[in-house]
């Protein structure tokens, strides 16, 4: 047991998929894992663990934003032994040709949290995926010829900005599109070294204004989490 989870050693598998919303846990273990069990139900932060195609696999909700992400990372990564990560969320774009519903592979994070500026003083880090499991995730798409985006994502501290333009001056430098958990992710990766990647679903656009609605936030992104279980379990 950790500070913020409930479970014993051994009842969280070394590969975990981490959704922002714990009600988006829930439903990827009961559509998508067979024999789950409910592991962690503190804060009401739900976390299961159950079996895919043959493989022992994980789900936890995080929250929203890098500091509730970090905690839960921080604790599964040092207190659980979890070795990969892939966070599986939702994204606003900030690029015409980044649709509803298509899928963004963040090569990078962006951020204008003071997360990192923390850490490393006046320094810019730049949070970086594992090469590895970003590979695989492109590899499936490609044999699959399906349509995603790989490159710059920001991660913001601001949900709701006052200004409406804010996002232009990142689109300008061909920043993707926005949320709020991967560079915490991706720092975390590289620096206690495991494998993390993000797979985020477009679920509105800054330019055309379009955006999904709450449920489809919540279930209708199937392609996302069958492409996020199929990479996890995928060996070398």
């Amino acid at each position: 047991m950790s500070l913020h989870i409930e479970a014993k050693l051994g009842e969280i598998s070394d590969k975990i998929l981490l959704p922002g919303d714990p009600l988006r846990a829930k439903w990827i273990a009961e559509t998508f894992l067979e024999d789950t069990v409910c592991y962690n139900k503190q804060r009401g932060m739900l976390g299961y663990t159950g079996m895919y195609k043959g493989h022992r696999v994980s789900v936890q909700g995080t929250g929203m934003g890098l500091p509730s992400f970090q905690i839960y990372a921080h604790e599964l990564i040092n207190d659980y032994g979890v070795k990969r990560l892939i966070r599986v969320g939702s994204a606003g774009a900030y690029q015409s040709h980044v649709k509803i519903n298509d899928l963004i592979l963040p090569m990078a994070a962006s951020t204008d949290s003071s997360i990192n500026r923390r850490r490393f003083g006046a320094a810019d880090y730049a949070p970086t995926v594992s090469f590895s499991l970003f590979n695989k995730a492109v590899k499936r798409l490609e044999a699959e010829h399906k349509t995603f985006h790989a490159g710059n994502i920001l991660s913001t501290d601001i949900f709701y900005d006052q200004n409406p333009e804010y996002f232009r001056k990142w689109a300008a430098y061909n920043v993707l599109g926005v949320e709020m958990e991967t560079a915490a992710l991706y720092t975390f990766g590289n620096r206690f070294n495991v494998e993390t990647l993000s797979i985020l679903t477009v679920s509105d656009s800054l330019i055309t204004k379009e955006s999904m609605s709450a449920k489809d936030r919540e279930q209708s992104l199937n392609a996302m989490v069958i492409l996020a279980l199929d990479t996890i379990i995928e060996e070398a």
